[in-house]
């Protein structure tokens, strides 16, 4: 009779689609991430919270886009040539979120990410899941999107 071995475990690998906000460089995993869109025709909504900038019309579904830098406490996003709008799936709806700048999509391995400290680069860590140490060492703060699309 042999002895069988544990199974080996294979580390997971999970890709980030990676934005700067500001200065920070933020990522959201890919499978969250239904396209990017360079279209930044939105419509202003009276009496709606400070983060949200209003509402874009894709493909004639209306998709609430929100300032995360704003929401985060990092102050108003500037809209320029390199704004972007990433669509996600929340619960309930698709929403956008606008960021400053588009950066690389990144393979980590699931075991390389580690606990976020109680700020990131100024943002409450609340906002963040973990964070992990790029192959350039920047400081990745992977977003939690749950967290960032609550109302409070």
């Amino acid at each position: 009779m042999s002895k069988k071995s544990p199974p080996h475990q294979v580390d997971e690998e999970i890709q980030f689609s990676c934005f700067y906000l500001g200065e920070t460089l933020c990522g959201l995993d890919i499978r969250m991430v239904q396209e990017i869109n360079d279209e930044i025709s939105i419509t202003q909504v009276p009496l709606s919270p400070d983060y949200v900038v209003g509402i874009l019309n894709l493909r004639g579904q209306i998709i609430t886009v929100i300032d995360q830098s704003r929401k985060i406490g990092l102050g108003i996003s500037q809209i320029d040539y390199t704004s972007r709008i990433i669509i996600v799936r929340s619960s309930r709806d698709y929403v956008g979120l606008l960021v400053d700048k588009l950066a690389e999509v990144i393979t980590i391995n699931k075991s390389g990410i580690a606990k976020p400290p109680s700020n990131v680069n100024g943002i409450q860590g609340s906002f963040f899941y973990g964070v992990v140490h790029t192959h350039n060492n920047e400081l990745l703060g992977l977003l939690n999107l749950d967290k960032l699309l609550s109302e409070d």
